[in-house]
């Protein structure tokens, strides 16, 4: 397994990304090999600029169209579908980049023979890849230890996850305390329990070739197997608490498994005044690159909402920032004037007769969030962050959901983890699953994962995903 920013991501994965590159840049250099007399290409820096070029561009288009995403592109007719969609994209992108730097174009019948190439061997790349993974080859085999909820969750997203690099090989529960646990839906396979008998954790960890034991009871007191479990550390085997191996898992906690104990201790929440520094000095270039850059579509959107329907372009709310300090949050209005006026504050629902008809495009994707670049100019906003919300809510979240009040130990974002990883919230059960996405930010904050977040938030927008 490969740590990239707290989580951890099976090196099986970064191979095949990285292969997959080997793959798209050899396609060219065969084809040019094909079509070429000369051998002089094998020594031609700039053909080699120019395909390198080619393949960044075709594997950007990849992992924005999801094919990098096994859990959506796992069947073949999808991967053909989004390969196809990938390369048109990519074409016309390339087109563009052509005409801007004529020096960088590659010869026509070149690109069109590596692109039948890319198609055959790319598909059957892939088939190949997808039958590794469902053989579940080169996975880390894991026993789980409890048979909690936690537990539970642990399972399902390893079985529910193709290509996490995880198999449970053996469950050994707890007895089950609550009729509830009696359930099928609620129960762990049967035929994954193992009971331990006369043998040791050590002894059936041999027997299943374990490299990893998660540790995940309901109850750890009086049935804590402290000596089996250092034995097994001491042998080279990974003994890992359940909720550490969730958020390495998932990219998120669970605010309600987790116990403070497991906060004050794990690592992370480092902060230091040249992180801040970086921090601020990041958003104040991006976001003023950002409202130059789209000053032509702000002053666009403007004139459109003030045709559309009656009230002011702008739209001012109250919110919560950093340290609980409260502030008045710009958007482009999307609703009907005093859109709140009979409701109170409420959170906005599906198909919400409030939206104005520029509203729902602006929503969809995310322009009406744009003015808020001025609040990162200013400091009472970060460009990446939990998203801020209205003290009405705040109020009644901090007392209903565990650890709430530690989002506030960082300034609100335009965009965040959370709104990169789950969809748009309307209930407190969505404003949990948020903190849980936020509380990983917060723990992990740096500078990379900004910029993975940055560059999620590109994909989240181009598609329209989870606006109301």
């Amino acid at each position: 397994m490969l740590s990239i920013l707290r989580q951890y991501f099976p090196i099986r994965n970064m191979l095949f990304f990285f292969l997959e590159g080997c793959v798209i840049f050899s396609c060219f250099l065969l084809s040019t090999a094909i079509l070429t007399v000369s051998n002089s290409y094998w020594f031609d820096l700039m053909l080699i600029l120019r395909i390198v070029l080619i393949t960044a561009i075709l594997q950007t288009c990849l992992y924005y169209n999801d094919l990098y995403d096994f859990d959506i592109a796992s069947q073949i007719p999808e991967i053909i579908i989004r390969l196809l969609q990938s390369l048109g994209v990519a074409s016309i992108f390339l087109a563009g980049v052509y005409f801007l730097f004529p020096l960088v174009i590659i010869d026509q019948k070149i690109y069109i023979l590596s692109v039948c190439f890319l198609i055959f061997f790319i598909i059957f790349w892939r088939i190949g890849y997808l039958h590794i993974l469902n053989k579940g080859m080169f996975n880390h085999r894991i026993i789980i230890l409890g048979s909690s909820k936690l537990a539970k969750d642990i399972y399902k997203k390893i079985t529910r996850t193709i290509d996490c690099g995880y198999t449970v090989c053996a469950v050994i529960p707890d007895e089950p305390d609550k009729a509830t646990d009696r359930l099928p839906e609620n129960r762990l396979p049967e035929k994954l329990m193992v009971k331990q008998k006369n043998k040791t954790l050590g002894e059936i960890s041999k027997i299943y070739g374990i490299n990893k034991i998660i540790v995940a009871f309901k109850e750890k007191r009086g049935r804590f197997p402290t000596q089996e479990l250092i034995n097994c550390r001491t042998e080279g085997i990974d003994v890992i608490s359940g909720s550490a191996f969730y958020e390495m898992l998932t990219g998120k906690v669970l605010v309600r498994e987790i116990e403070p104990s497991w906060l004050i201790f794990s690592k992370g929440f480092q902060k230091s005044l040249l992180k801040a520094g970086m921090k601020r000095m990041q958003d104040i270039i991006l976001a003023s690159l950002l409202l130059i850059l789209l000053s032509p579509l702000l002053l666009i959107v403007a004139i459109l909402i003030k045709m559309d329907s009656k009230g002011p372009v702008l739209f001012a709310q109250d919110r919560v920032g950093g340290r609980k300090k409260e502030y008045m949050m710009h958007k482009f209005r999307s609703m009907v004037q005093d859109a709140e006026k009979l409701t109170g504050p409420v959170w906005a629902g599906n198909n919400d007769n409030r939206i104005t008809r520029v509203g729902r495009v602006i929503r969809k994707y995310r322009i009406d969030e744009l003015p808020q670049l001025w609040e990162v100019l200013r400091g009472t906003m970060s460009l990446v962050g939990p998203r801020p919300e209205r003290k009405f809510f705040t109020d009644q979240l901090e007392k209903e959901i565990p650890f709430y009040a530690q989002r506030f130990n960082v300034k609100p974002g335009l965009t965040g983890w959370a709104q990169v990883c789950y969809d748009y919230g309307a209930t407190v059960e969505d404003a949990v699953e948020k903190l849980n996405y936020d509380l990983f930010y917060i723990k992990n904050m740096s500078f990379a994962l900004d910029m993975v977040i940055l560059l999620k938030t590109v994909k989240t927008v181009l598609f329209g995903k989870g606006a109301r």
